[in-house]
């Protein structure tokens, strides 16, 4: 389907002003796969059409459904395994070993899509409940999507989500089959809490000690990144833990964090 500079354009634009995320030219070949099911929702034939229509001031449920439609919601249980088995086997023991007084460990998932990492977290912890007898460790979750937080409140994936990168046993013991979908138990829902959340935004939405955010920065302009990043120290305890995606870095991106001295790959704030 055509599209005219125009139109690729508007969905850019409109993406980036909502999200901060940029619709760079090697994303853009999915704009048409993304948004059929708009126009036929709205019984438009063409992507400029349908950029005709976001341009009226009371379309704003439109261009939610475009913004939503445009999201990139990649994702699945215990993503990149080798430095999942990194974090739970060499972060979690260093923070904690911060936090023996208090017995405190706040963790926040940014940019959770569905719910599979924050629902991985938690079965983590209870793959190590020897080690956390008498803690309180809330796991908060966050996405710019009301849709993909909707979803992932209810916890229920079907069989192809279930499957991808879940071993079975965590499935049989942490999931109820309904129908051909499977549900997370409410042990395992009532860890984690999500909210929609906006990470240009920085109003703030916690104090936590370790953040993982994978897999998110690479969708934002440079200055964007770095501005993302600063909210993100901010919502940091002093010694906390940054855990990005294997292909992310803080370094020439943001003055907030530096490289951790002692574990591989995981960022700390800069001392301000």
């Amino acid at each position: 389907m055509d599209m005219s500079p125009i139109a690729a354009g508007a969905f850019s634009k409109l993406l980036e002003r909502t999200t901060g995320q940029e619709l760079v030219a090697g994303r853009r070949w999915r704009i048409e796969t993304a948004l059929s099911p708009v126009m036929r929702a709205e019984g438009l034939e063409t992507l400029d059409q349908l950029a005709h229509r976001l341009g009226r001031d009371e379309e704003t449920r439109l261009a939610q459904d475009v913004v939503e439609a445009l999201l990139n919601h990649e994702t699945s249980f215990f993503r990149d395994i080798t430095i999942f088995r990194s974090f739970a086997a060499e972060a979690l023991p260093a923070i904690a070993a911060l936090r023996g007084d208090t017995k405190r460990l706040r963790i926040w998932s940014a940019g959770c899509s569905t719910g599979q990492e924050a629902y991985s977290l938690a079965i983590e912890l209870r793959r190590q409940a020897h080690l956390w007898q008498g803690w309180d460790i809330p796991i908060v979750a966050t996405d710019v999507s009301p849709q993909a937080i909707a979803r992932a409140r209810e916890g229920l994936y079907g069989q192809m989500e279930i499957q991808r990168g879940l071993p079975i046993g965590d499935m049989i013991a942490w999931f109820n089959p309904e129908g051909e979908s499977w549900r997370a138990k409410p042990e395992l829902r009532r860890v984690v809490s999500f909210a929609v959340h906006n990470l240009i935004d920085a109003t703030p939405i916690g104090r936590f000690d370790v953040v993982l955010c994978r897999n998110v920065l690479l969708y934002f302009p440079p200055e964007t990144r770095r501005l993302v990043l600063e909210h993100i120290a901010a919502a940091m305890t002093p010694d906390g833990l940054l855990f990005l995606g294997a292909g992310e870095t803080v370094l020439g991106q943001s003055d907030a964090f530096e490289a951790d001295r002692t574990l591989r790959g995981f960022y700390r704030p800069k001392a301000r």
